[in-house]
């Protein structure tokens, strides 16, 4: 079978996109108080319960993995958002800069993507979902100890590629879950 990655990319990021600009046009950018370690928390939640619904195999509030996966996708563009932000900078930004802050970051975390994605020969299509949940979860897990660290590391990348990595994983999951706009 012949994939084309750059398309199942986009098809993907599409349902966030629009999900993204629905909630920005609903409660505006209300997430922007948040500090960037509230939006690590938040991605934490949303990989837990990934996992706990691929352990327990029941949703009892009835939505399942991939609307996480898109909340991740998400939740890491408003965190490598809120790193970019000046602490002086409005809460409140209207949603047609927000629609282009939101691109930037994605063909960022895209091109990112194919990098990576040449030198491991799309290893990530033999991989489990799982897999992606529990490399997401470590990847929190980096970024907490880096938060905790005031930032400061000795030998590891930063904060933001860790967010790349956990939205690129995320996309990878729902390509593998077949999630396509409607």
């Amino acid at each position: 079978m012949v994939h084309n990655t750059s398309l199942e990319f986009d098809q993907v990021i599409a349902v966030c996109k629009s999900l993204f600009l629905k909630k920005t046009k609903d409660y505006g950018t209300a997430w922007r108080i948040l500090r960037p370690s509230s939006l690590t928390d938040q991605l934490f939640i949303k990989a837990q319960r990934i996992r706990t619904l691929e352990e327990k195999k029941v949703s009892k509030v009835g939505e399942d993995i991939s609307t996480e996966f898109v909340g991740i996708v998400n939740y890491c563009v408003m965190a490598m958002l809120q790193l970019q932000f000046s602490s002086n900078e409005d809460l409140e930004i209207e949603p047609e800069r927000m629609e282009g802050l939101f691109d930037m970051q994605i063909n960022e975390t895209k091109d990112l993507m194919f990098a990576k994605n040449h030198d491991y020969g799309e290893a990530w299509r033999d991989m489990r979902i799982s897999s992606f949940t529990d490399l997401i979860l470590m990847k929190i897990l980096r970024v907490k100890q880096i938060e905790d660290n005031q930032g400061v590391t000795l030998a590891s990348e930063g904060v933001k590629a860790n967010y790349q990595d956990m939205l690129n994983y995320a996309v990878f999951a729902l390509i593998k879950l077949g999630v396509k706009p409607n």
